[in-house]
């Protein structure tokens, strides 16, 4: 089996982690045939040298195109996956391992931070991956933080016209990929004894900040949370069938 991978970061208020990002992904135990960054314009990272970074590609906004532009230049990428990353999110060496090993038994739209919907709302979710670190695949309605799909998934991100590009790409991924494609979203196994495997090491101590959309970064906290809420109120009136069947 073909294991190429593009990698596709975003940089927005963060660029302080970039370097050590790039870093554990060059150092995976299956490491990408290249690394792209999508940078979003904003004085945070207007110093940035992003050319000195050892990446690939650098996709330069005079504007700042949010959270879907990433996912959108994913449709170039011409290797058998492509994996995104949050601004916050380190990896583990075998993140990429765990992703290969994981669609061999269960192809899906692979992440590092999962939810379950229990209701219509957002905060109501059941969260796995690193949060939970849970030992075995789960399933889950949309992932976040880190992803790993096939290229060819992605396209069903796209087959439909998005509810809004303010909020919830995550959620028109894993809504579209499910009614369209019928793929799946999953967490791999994220076991506390093996750090190696898991999707990110330091989310706490680099998202849990004032830069991060859901603390009011970007918008409101209450803005963000009905944007995400009406982000999964379309999609469930509109066909997306979750693992608990929420109507």
């Amino acid at each position: 089996m073909s294991e190429s991978i593009t990698v596709i970061l975003n940089c927005y208020k963060r660029p302080e982690y970039l370097e050590e990002q790039i870093k554990a992904i060059r150092a995976q135990s299956i490491p990408p045939e290249s690394i792209w960054l999508w940078v979003n314009s904003t004085k945070a990272n207007r110093k940035t040298k992003f050319y000195n970074l050892g990446l690939d590609k650098v996709f330069k906004s005079d504007t700042n195109c949010k959270y879907h532009a990433r996912f959108a230049i994913g449709l170039i990428a011409q290797t058998d996956y492509v994996a995104f990353f949050d601004d916050d999110t380190i990896p583990g060496k075998k993140w990429f391992e765990n992703c290969l090993n994981t669609m061999e038994e269960t192809p899906g739209i692979l992440g590092g931070a999962g939810c379950v919907l229990q209701s219509r709302s957002y905060v109501q979710h059941r969260r796995m991956g690193w949060p939970t670190q849970n030992e075995f695949t789960e399933p889950v309605d949309l992932v976040g933080h880190a992803w790993f799909m096939r290229r060819d998934d992605l396209n069903h991100m796209w087959s439909e016209t998005p509810f809004t590009l303010e909020n919830g790409e995550d959620i028109q991924l894993g809504y579209l990929a499910k009614k369209n494609g019928g793929v799946q979203c999953y967490c791999p196994p994220h076991p506390v004894d093996k750090p190696e495997l898991h999707s990110s090491l330091k989310a706490e101590q680099y998202g849990n900040d004032a830069k991060a959309s859901s603390n009011g970064g970007l918008m409101s906290i209450p803005q963000f949370y009905e944007q995400r809420d009406q982000c999964i109120d379309y999609g469930i009136t509109n066909g997306w069938e979750t693992v608990l069947g929420v109507k």
